[in-house]
């Protein structure tokens, strides 16, 4: 349980002093660690069409 502390205040830390980083509302806390991997999700769709066209032999 303290690693998991640590982590959560190396974060926040981290979030806090970046100002590219947007700070959600109190409310929305808990989906801190969601939002913070939406950016990556168009990424591996891309990735995605690779591996399915490499399915199919690039047809």
């Amino acid at each position: 349980m303290p690693v998991m502390f640590n982590i959560c205040l190396d974060d926040a830390f981290i979030h806090s002093n970046n100002p590219f980083f947007g700070k959600l509302p109190e409310a929305y806390a808990i989906f801190d660690p969601i939002v913070d991997v939406m950016p990556i999700i168009p990424v591996l769709s891309f990735l995605l069409a690779f591996v399915w066209q490499a399915a199919v032999s690039f047809r």
